[in-house]
């Protein structure tokens, strides 16, 4: 009988378990107003107005940034702190950029324990973190951050660890789901819509910036480069002799002498003579605006001649030529290579199996963004990566099918001025080019790009070819060096319209220098002439 007693509570208590891990430790739909549960910053920056609404075309309701080019700040305190370091952590939201994002942020801060006496309401962009995590684009920046913040135990203080080539943010105004999984092995992985972007481990150099372990050794900051160190790997031959016959002031061109004049050459024609149908204008003053020319035109005589005006030999190269005489280089017999300062060991160093995480003690919303319309919505902390994909699939995926069938609704009736599902599939590979490693130095100029495309689907192809052109420039280089520059990743059809230039509303010293050549392009241009060539 007691037996029989023991081996039920042990199933009611594994049942018990089973229940409390398939729970989210925390889950926010916004089915509910959030003021009384969430918290708004009282600080005079953020002056950006929070609204409970519903998510464009459902009944669904979430966070909503409700005003462009605000700052605004928003925290839940948890009822108890999460703690991070024994087994698996989700993190999870939802949000749509119901009006694209050009510039701003759409992250969410995971806050850690505050010292005694904090205020939620002085909540601002200094409330220490444990992680950031989200959607962030502006500029050159086009990411989602996972950001962890680490104590060094060496020295108390706090550092952030940014992640390595992080995945863009989706170009769309759809709904799209975040997904940080932080496993108990130090894995680290990154989802958009259930979709894995990102898998690296926390204590690996190769995917953190600056890496969680610090090098066990620093340049020695009080090391001095010896004066006689010589780092020239070659020198001018100092026994060189420049050659008696070396004329260095011989001109690089000279007058080619053997050269005729063509036959039906016009010397008396001028190059350019006065518009015959111009007029002088009615309104012109002689006294305020001077003697009016009738502007210039070409000669059109010499369109038929093979020139006007006084012939002249044409130059030819020198064959004399040598340029500025210079003594060969060689090996430098004093070279000692590049110096570097000793390495000494690092006061900072620390060794670790795992991070050693602050708790979740609060979420918090702090961003400046240039646009509304942003909506959080079904916020989660789970232990369970089953919990979260179950809320994934009953909350998010339902609508973004309803938002994908709109969307494609409109592209149909758009016809060609829309995206085709061809040119969709196109735009989301480039995307994922852009995001490959050793293309980071040029992301930005990629992402610019394929945005222009987006907005103008009938350069598709170009967009294509020149994120081609460089993906495989870089490669070439990768592989066999060179230091020729990439070519500029450039739509076809920028080349063809050289008006239609973007510039930003505050304008710029680029925009200045555009301006300027188009004036001189388009004025009145002076032909070459044929005694020039």
């Amino acid at each position: 009988m007691m037996g029989g007693r023991a081996l039920l509570l042990l199933l009611v208590s594994a049942l018990l378990v089973q229940i409390r891990a398939s729970d989210p430790l925390l889950y926010e739909p916004f089915d509910e107003d959030f003021e009384g549960r969430w918290v708004v910053s009282k600080k005079d920056d953020y002056q950006g107005v929070w609204k409970h609404a519903k998510s464009d075309g459902h009944e669904d309701y979430g966070l909503l940034v409700s005003e462009k080019a605000r700052k605004y700040a928003i925290i839940k305190e948890l009822d108890e702190p999460v703690t991070l370091k024994d087994g698996t952590v989700v993190l999870q939201f939802e949000v749509r950029l119901q009006n694209g994002l050009e510039c701003g942020g759409a992250y969410i801060k995971y806050i850690r324990p505050q010292d005694a006496g904090w205020d939620a309401k002085e909540f601002d962009n200094e409330t220490p973190y444990t992680i950031m995590f989200g959607p962030d684009k502006c500029g050159s920046t086009n990411k989602v951050h996972f950001i962890l913040k680490h104590k060094n135990p060496k020295t108390g203080k706090y550092v952030e660890h940014h992640l390595k080539f992080p995945p863009s943010v989706p170009y769309d105004k759809l709904s799209h789901v975040y997904t940080a999984i932080l496993k108990p092995d130090n894995e680290v992985r990154i989802l958009i819509d259930g979709e894995e972007k990102k898998k690296v481990n926390f204590l690996s150099a190769d995917d953190f910036e600056p890496a969680l372990i610090p090098s066990k050794t620093i340049p020695d900051p009080d090391d001095k480069k010896p004066e006689d160190w010589d780092e020239r790997a070659k020198i001018p031959d100092p026994d060189a002799v420049k050659p008696d016959d070396w004329d260095e002031d011989a001109p690089m061109e000279i007058v080619d002498e053997e050269a005729t004049k063509p036959e039906g050459w016009l010397d008396d024609e001028p190059e350019e003579i006065d518009d015959p149908e111009a007029a002088k204008p009615e309104d012109w003053d002689d006294e305020e605006d001077g003697e009016w020319e009738a502007p210039k035109i070409d000669n059109p005589k010499c369109e038929e001649a093979p020139g006007c005006g006084e012939w002249k030999r044409p130059m030819k190269q020198n064959p004399a030529y040598k340029g500025k005489w210079h003594a060969p280089m060689i090996d430098n017999p004093n070279y000692k290579g590049i110096w570097k300062p000793q390495e000494i060991p690092n006061p900072e160093y620390f060794e670790l199996d795992k991070p050693d995480f602050d708790p979740i003690a609060a979420i918090g919303i702090e961003i400046w963004t240039m646009q509304d319309g942003i909506l959080f919505d079904n916020i989660l902390i789970a232990d369970d990566e089953k919990v979260a994909t179950s809320i994934l699939e009953k909350t998010w995926k339902p609508k973004y099918d309803v938002e994908k069938e709109k969307e494609k609704a409109e592209e149909d009736a758009a016809g060609a001025d829309g995206l085709s599902e061809f040119q969709k599939k196109i735009f989301d590979i480039l995307y994922k080019v852009a995001d490959v490693p050793f293309l980071a130095p040029y992301k930005t100029k990629i992402i610019d790009v394929i945005e222009k495309g987006e907005k103008q689907p009938n350069i598709t192809i170009g967009i294509l070819v020149s994120v081609v052109v460089v993906f495989v420039t870089v490669l070439f280089r990768i592989l066999f060096g060179g230091k020729k520059p990439v070519a500029p990743v450039k739509p076809a059809a920028e080349a063809e319209k050289p008006k239609a230039t973007e510039t930003d509303g505050a304008g710029s010293s680029g925009d200045k220098d555009e301006k300027e050549d188009e004036k001189e392009e388009t004025a009145a241009p002076r032909r070459r002439t044929r005694r020039e060539t």
